[in-house]
């Protein structure tokens, strides 16, 4: 039976890959950092389709929380896919101005959550570890390519970093039974850019966009959920665009 652990998914992408999954013969845990109504509402919605569910209270930007996290995911059974969706922007501005604090917790949160959860995920999944083998996906961002010129450099950076872990471990999990993929949306209608201070951004974005608008959670989803499956099996080290064709 498939369980699938995605961080980050009371919301937006997360929450959207967690109710597709659960249409697919996923059980899911539902990691999220503060907000339990939301992520209370995708654990019943996978429920609904007839599949396990839990949430699970932890933050990304803690090693120790990490750990307990996929503890606490443990119940559903043996760990057979993840996804690290968790990534904040922090405060948008330039470089000059922005706040180390905050900078810190951006890497904290989009690099090293994402490096301490790949290690947990491995001990499980690795077939050379006793496991079953199986798929992670990590969520990049269409910053990493653009850079994030007078946002937040801080948060490209970080998702740069999150492509080449991917790339990185593709190679190295490849004789575990573990395959490595990244998504990396593009605008996306979410609460991202709201939390980074610049709600008016998507409205900004769209014109410039080739297919003229933002993209939903849903579509991003579905690119995670095919990586995820058998139907990507040959597929590893790969990062796949969902960005309108920007």
């Amino acid at each position: 039976m498939p369980v699938l652990l995605i961080t980050g998914a009371g919301r937006g992408i997360g929450a959207a890959t967690a109710r597709i999954a659960a249409g697919r013969g996923y059980d899911v845990a539902v990691n999220y950092k503060a907000d339990r109504k939301s992520a209370d509402d995708v654990v019943a919605a996978v429920k609904a389709k007839g599949r396990n569910a839990l949430a699970i209270a932890a933050d990304m930007a803690s090693e120790t929380d990490v750990a307990r996290m996929f503890t606490a995911a443990d119940a559903l059974g043996p760990l057979t896919h993840f996804v690290y969706n968790a990534g904040i922007p922090g405060r948008s501005g330039r470089l000059e101005s922005a706040d180390s604090a905050m900078m810190r917790e951006v890497i904290e949160v989009n690099v090293l959550g994402a490096l301490w959860s790949m290690q947990q995920a491995i001990r499980r999944m690795s077939k050379k570890h006793g496991g079953q083998g199986g798929a992670i996906v990590l969520l990049s961002s269409i910053a990493a390519d653009i850079g994030g010129p007078n946002e937040y450099v801080w948060y490209a950076a970080s998702k740069g970093a999150v492509e080449s872990i991917t790339y990185g471990l593709s190679k190295e999990l490849a004789g575990d039974g573990i395959r490595v993929n990244c998504v990396s949306p593009g605008a996306s209608d979410t609460r991202i850019h709201a939390d980074a201070g610049t709600p008016d951004k998507l409205a900004r974005v769209a014109p410039m966009i080739p297919m003229g608008r933002v993209g939903k959670p849903e579509e991003s989803a579905e690119a995670i959920l095919f990586l995820l499956s058998e139907a990507a099996s040959y597929i590893s080290g790969t990062v796949l665009r969902v960005a309108g064709g920007r």
